[in-house]
């Protein structure tokens, strides 16, 4: 089998107050790959993908990406290859323009002029956010906000990419466009969520993070049907979900 696009083996890690996050934690995705990551609060999820990208590091076990280790001196490439879209995207959009925020990493990649532009329209293009491309970001809706946010990480042309509850705070129509958006993209996906509907429409694998360790990886639609699973990890489905129905 190919080198895994990202291969977490044993990783374990405690914040300096002692709190154990993780416990030994196994995970690895392909290219191609896209894999909802559910569990509930508390379960270790943020603190895992803060693993992903060197911003938490010092625990024990590894983390790779495409074969590169996540160690200090590869943080640049590594930063580059993962790609993290924020659940707010006012942390990630802090340009007077929609083309500057876009054109942020790529130009500190040493991109210029037309093969900048290029880059940055082209990012634009795949959120169907190109019209937008010299309006400030405070001046768009919460939803263009995000597709912006996720075209600033596609201009680094990243081997994953990794969002934060993607769909929180979207309307109906946000959360559908998004989700278009998604499905058209060719890249390898990790989605952190509690959105159990938005998990099983955009990703056909799902791990389970509980209490610092994986309690599942399997089938979305499998995990999803799995009362007793879901009971024990306080996963629980919108009233009136039936993801049978779905089928």
């Amino acid at each position: 089998m190919s080198t895994p696009v990202l291969d977490v083996r044993g990783l374990a890690f405690a914040y300096p107050d002692g709190h154990q996050a993780l416990f030994g934690v196994d995970l690895h995705v392909h290219q191609g790959e896209r894999v909802a990551l559910l569990g509930p609060n508390g379960a270790g999820k943020t603190t895992l993908v803060h693993h992903l990208n060197g911003i938490l590091t010092g625990g024990a076990g590894s983390v790779a990406v495409s074969g590169l280790p996540v160690e200090k001196k590869n943080l640049k490439e590594i930063r580059r290859r993962v790609g993290v879209v924020f659940q707010d995207p006012d942390d990630q959009l802090f340009m007077p323009t929609v083309r500057e925020d876009v054109a942020f990493g790529p130009r500190n990649l040493g991109l210029r002029r037309a093969e900048l532009d290029g880059v940055v329209m082209a990012a634009l293009d795949r959120v169907g956010m190109a019209a937008y491309v010299d309006r400030p970001p405070h001046h768009l809706s919460f939803g263009q906000r995000r597709r912006v946010a996720v075209a600033t990480v596609l201009a680094m042309n990243p081997s994953i990419l990794v969002l934060d509850e993607p769909s929180s705070n979207l309307d109906p129509a946000s959360r559908r466009e998004l989700a278009e958006i998604l499905v058209s993209l060719d890249i390898t996906l990790l989605m952190v969520t509690h959105d159990l509907p938005y998990a099983l429409q955009l990703c056909e694998r799902s791990i389970v993070l509980s209490d610092g360790v994986v309690a599942a990886d399997g089938p979305t639609y499998d995990v999803l049907t799995d009362e007793a699973l879901m009971r024990a990890h306080r996963l629980e489905l919108p009233f009136g979900f039936d993801p049978a129905a779905t089928r």
